[in-house]
């Protein structure tokens, strides 16, 4: 199975000071035929205002991942945490039994663009956690790098559910294959430029969706970033 997310189809939530696109039901924006897609369940794109943000305001029972595209997002929680993520750098934040957070753009001239990914863990109760963790370019460059995984190597943070997250920042005419293995759910989000995959051309804030592939092929029509989620059904 395939399913492209087209990024005008995707809820648009319009505060002046955010600007946000939702993947997935989130929030006022509910749609029953998108409410996720394995243990991933949210992937909202945010622009948020200079100096302005998400003041604290409580989880429990979720992975929540923060990928800075442009700008500065500013953290912090009840854990004691914060941090500022910058392009390049990764958040994972388990919310477990309880945690307070806020987010805010670090910056009072220059908007933040960024993805804030919710994952389902595979147990709740979870003790509360942070993690971060930057990327080099050099890394993300033509491959696929691993970012998370709940078996984490190669300095990939750890994720509580069998999802495994990868970035790479294509140049133009770059292609990427991705073998799974069988019976797996593989999420594709371009967050910048355009690429070509299983025939159709994808744009950012474009999705795909497969479920037990036996591989896929991206080819990039420019400079392209894109993430990949390789899940457990």
């Amino acid at each position: 199975m395939h399913v492209t997310r087209r990024s005008a189809d995707r809820g648009l939530a319009d505060f002046g000071w955010l600007k946000s696109r939702h993947t997935f039901s989130f929030g006022d924006y509910y749609d029953p035929a998108h409410m996720g897609f394995g243990p991933l369940r949210v992937i909202n794109e945010d622009q948020v205002a200079p100096g302005q943000g998400f003041g604290k305001h409580p989880h429990r029972d979720m992975e929540i991942l923060s990928w800075v595209l442009e700008g500065t997002l500013e953290h912090k929680d009840s854990l004691g945490t914060g941090a500022q993520i910058y392009p390049g750098e990764l958040q994972r934040m388990s919310a477990g039994t309880g945690v307070m957070h806020s987010e805010f753009n670090g910056s009072k001239t220059e908007p933040v663009h960024f993805l804030q990914i919710w994952v389902i863990p595979n147990r709740s109760g979870l003790t509360p956690s942070y993690e971060q963790h930057r990327f080099p370019p050099q890394e993300l460059a033509n491959q696929w790098r691993l970012l998370a995984s709940g078996k984490p190597r190669n300095g990939a943070l750890t994720i509580h559910q069998d999802v495994e997250l990868y970035a790479t920042r294509l140049g133009t005419g770059q292609h990427l294959d991705h073998v799974p293995s069988p019976g797996r759910k593989l999420w594709l989000q371009v967050a910048r430029g355009t690429i070509a995959t299983g025939g159709e051309v994808l744009s950012a804030g474009d999705g795909a969706a497969w479920s037990d592939p036996p591989s896929i092929r991206v080819t990039s029509k420019g400079d392209a970033e894109l993430l990949l989620f390789d899940m457990a059904p």
